[in-house]
């Protein structure tokens, strides 16, 4: 298996004609609303602009965005992660689905292809990832993903004319290693 390959899904950088599809994908808000903010309306020439900047991007570190595709070449989503720290071995993720690809397995497999390659090719230690208090489908998918409910920040954010709280959910590779054993 090829380290950005699974059976269902691999991962690569964005390019400049993925513009479209993030475009279309930036009208569902309340998909919007559980994995970040609701943004101001972007011109399609705008969308343009952000994926050609994506694309020339260089890596600042470990920090990288990737967008999920199937193997059959249809993009999915969006996967990335930052505040990469590899002195302290740790590093966050967060992670988009386009919401007809909804609970079909892509998520999953997306994010394992990540943390085994920041846990067994970049020596991390540490995965975390943020999700909102009201995103029950995402605290569902990190628990049964074996991460574990670390901490809680109260009133961490506002949408929908309300505060809510910010989970932290955390998995050390050691627990990575025992779930999800190399082949």
């Amino acid at each position: 298996m090829m380290s950005w390959q699974g059976a269902r899904v691999r991962l690569r950088p964005i390019n400049p004609e993925d513009w479209e599809l993030f475009h279309d994908n930036d009208g569902d808000m309340e998909a919007a609303r559980a994995c970040d903010l609701i943004y101001f309306p972007r011109s399609e020439e705008g969308t343009r602009q952000w994926a050609e900047k994506k694309a020339e991007e260089e890596p600042e570190g470990d920090s990288v965005a990737l967008v999920i595709e199937t193997l059959d070449g249809e993009l999915v989503g969006s996967l990335n992660a930052h505040h990469c720290d590899p002195r302290g071995g740790s590093f966050q993720y967060g992670i988009a689905l386009f919401r007809p690809h909804w609970r079909k397995g892509y998520s999953s497999e997306a994010v394992l292809l990540l943390l085994r390659y920041f846990f067994h090719e970049l020596r991390y230690e540490k995965a975390t990832a943020h999700v909102y208090g009201f995103n029950e489908a995402s605290i569902k998918f990190q628990e049964s993903l074996g991460f574990q409910l670390e901490g809680r920040l109260r009133e961490q954010m506002f949408t929908n004319g309300r505060r809510h709280d910010e989970l932290i959910y955390g998995m050390l590779r050691r627990e990575f290693d025992v779930l999800y054993p190399s082949r």
